[in-house]
């Protein structure tokens, strides 16, 4: 039993450390070779290079070049496009980003929880020569984004200061954001049904978020807008009525079902 045991967790923590692999490249975006991962990841590079190797066998990963490096490979490809084909909310977001960025002409993004973080999921870049230099999938400190404070709305103050790292409290512009004062914002972001606000990270934009539920009436996704700050603050009532027309259509085609005063109708009336 004692040797079962044994080897049920080396291939649990052989399992853990290939997901850690697959990330960290995800995360740089770039071929890299097995001792830079190992470094990055600050693993020993002999488990890293056996691991490595049966990933390039698997097609999970593929040499780029012919200097070592690895990067992601054509098996997860498709192993993305299988999910795609079979998770509706992705599926549903892409037609009503297009949608949104039609009417808007703004940025239109899908977002969620990655872990502890914020990250962008899914976005249709606006028809204006206008462009955000955010990444999709790139982890981002909740309290810099207006989705945090309806991602993590379900949850209490307690379980919201247990959650979030205390260093993430901390903004790109240096100064620190009051724990206290973010969960109040996350209240009054339920109460609203959207938040909006100049971004944090860049001083240019204004951004809109507005949740999808589903069907336990949790956040499980936001639909944002990422518009010029002067253009977000001049057309803010006609973006959020887009927003949360969408972000409606898609929490009822996941089960959720408002009813009348709701917070998530209060975007509606501007």
């Amino acid at each position: 039993m004692t040797d079962a045991a044994d080897t049920i967790n080396r291939r649990a923590r052989g399992l853990d450390r290939a997901f850690e692999i697959l990330d960290f490249l995800r995360l740089q975006r770039q071929p890299l070779r097995p001792n830079e991962i190992a470094q990055g990841i600050e693993a020993p590079r002999s488990s890293v290079y056996e691991l490595v190797n049966l990933l390039l066998r698997q097609g999970v990963l593929e040499y780029r070049g012919d200097d070592g490096r690895v990067f992601l490979g054509r098996r997860l490809y498709f192993l993305g496009a299988a999910y795609a084909e079979q998770f509706d909310l992705i599926r549903e977001s892409e037609h009503l980003l297009a949608r949104i960025a039609e009417e808007t002409r703004e940025t239109a993004q899908m977002c969620q929880l990655e872990g502890n973080k914020y990250a962008v999921v899914l976005m249709n870049e606006g028809s204006r020569p206008f462009r955000i230099s955010t990444n999709i999938g790139e982890p981002v400190a909740i309290p810099w984004t207006a989705s945090g404070r309806l991602l993590v709305d379900h949850m209490s103050d307690e379980e919201i200061l247990a959650f979030i790292p205390q260093e993430d409290y901390l903004l790109p512009n240096g100064n620190r954001l009051d724990p206290a004062e973010f969960i109040a914002q996350v209240r009054e972001a339920k109460r609203n049904g959207y938040f909006t606000f100049n971004s944090i990270v860049d001083s240019f934009t204004h951004c809109f978020a507005v949740p999808v539920y589903d069907a336990d009436e949790i956040c499980i996704a936001t639909l944002c807008l990422v518009a010029p700050k002067e253009d977000g603050l001049r057309n803010r009532d006609a973006y959020l009525r887009v927003l949360t027309e969408a972000a409606r259509e898609l929490s009822e085609k996941l089960g959720y079902r408002h009813e009348p005063g709701k917070s998530v109708r209060a975007a509606a009336a501007g």
